[in-house]
């Protein structure tokens, strides 16, 4: 199935004409219009360069709130306010840590300076979140993502020392709850969150809790 070149037009193509690794389409640009139609189709995007590359693969890795797994060694830390956190505090310190993040798996990093303006306007009007870890006055791991409806789309974490990328999943996840958030997209598998509770659901079974979350009109 060829790949999809998007335009000016607000479109997606449907999920199902994905390619195998997950690619759907290319092009188009960073409006806040055209994230939120993405997210609320199940679609998210990651940068080649200065392409924006938009996928929805299958399956995906989400969390379901309430089966949150918390480790003895990361209720220890918890307990020893070895952590602070706070909620939604420092969003364009959070994105621009995780920018600048080193990943030995990856090749540079997919937020550009393009993607991190348009989450920091997103953020702005009420659609990006963020969860900060703090240690000695330090912002030392975070995380961002998106929230429409009952749904939290996480996009990025970093961590500066142990565990402080954890604790900040574990204490945003536990915000969530207390939102009514019932689904946190993780998009693709990783060791690390599979270890918190994540696990590998099928698309189509994706796209119809999305349906089922998100309001019609946000």
């Amino acid at each position: 199935m060829p790949l999809h070149i998007l335009s000016k037009k607000l479109w997606f193509p449907p999920v199902e004409e994905a390619l195998s690794d997950g690619l759907l389409a290319m092009g188009g640009d960073l409006s806040q219009q055209r994230l939120l139609l993405a997210y609320r189709n199940g679609i998210f995007p990651w940068y080649e360069e200065d392409i924006p590359l938009w996928w929805a693969p299958n399956p995906r890795f989400v969390l379901f709130p309430q089966k949150l797994k918390v480790s003895k060694s990361m209720r220890s830390l918890i307990k020893k306010d070895a952590f602070r956190f706070t909620y939604n505090q420092n969003f364009q310190e959070v994105i621009q840590h995780c920018q600048k993040v080193n990943r030995p798996d990856q090749d540079g990093t997919w937020i550009t300076d393009d993607v991190k303006n348009a989450y920091i306007h997103l953020h702005k009007n009420g659609y990006a979140f963020s969860g900060e870890a703090w240690q000695k006055g330090e912002l030392v791991g975070g995380l961002y993502g998106v929230k429409i409806g009952k749904v939290f789309f996480g996009e990025s974490m970093f961590s500066k020392v142990s565990n402080a990328s954890k604790f900040a999943f574990i204490r945003m996840v536990q915000q969530l709850i207390e939102q009514d958030i019932s689904l946190i997209d993780c998009q693709v598998y990783t060791v690390h969150l599979e270890s918190l509770g994540a696990e590998m659901i099928d698309r189509k079974e994706f796209q119809l809790i999305l349906k089922d979350l998100i309001p019609l009109a946000d």
